[in-house]
């Protein structure tokens, strides 16, 4: 008879390589603890790991910056026009009435 395959969730994914990153243990060792494969968790450490002080950016991240920026150009944009409309009312109730 064949083995049920085990499915893992994502969130679970991501811990478990976080939780890599954060030991000193070895991939084996870490293996052994969650009762997962160690090839399994070698694939999940090349899709899930995110190294926080290294530039190394995937497709999706640069995907969310530029989404990022443009949404930040928008709002400013946004803003300046609302400047401008403020100074022209300022200077429009800051004139002497007669």
């Amino acid at each position: 008879m064949s083995e049920k395959r085990q499915h893992y969730s994502e969130e679970f994914k991501e811990q478990a390589v976080r939780y890599i990153q954060e030991q000193t243990k070895s991939v084996t060792q870490i293996a052994q603890e969650l009762n997962v494969p160690e090839g399994t968790i070698r694939q999940w450490q090349m899709r899930y790991r995110k190294f926080e002080n290294e530039p190394l950016v995937d497709r999706e991240t640069l995907r969310q910056k530029d989404r990022q920026l443009k949404e930040q150009a928008l709002t400013i944009e946004d803003l300046q026009e609302e400047i401008a409309i403020l100074k022209k009312a300022m200077h429009i109730f800051s004139k002497e009435r007669n």
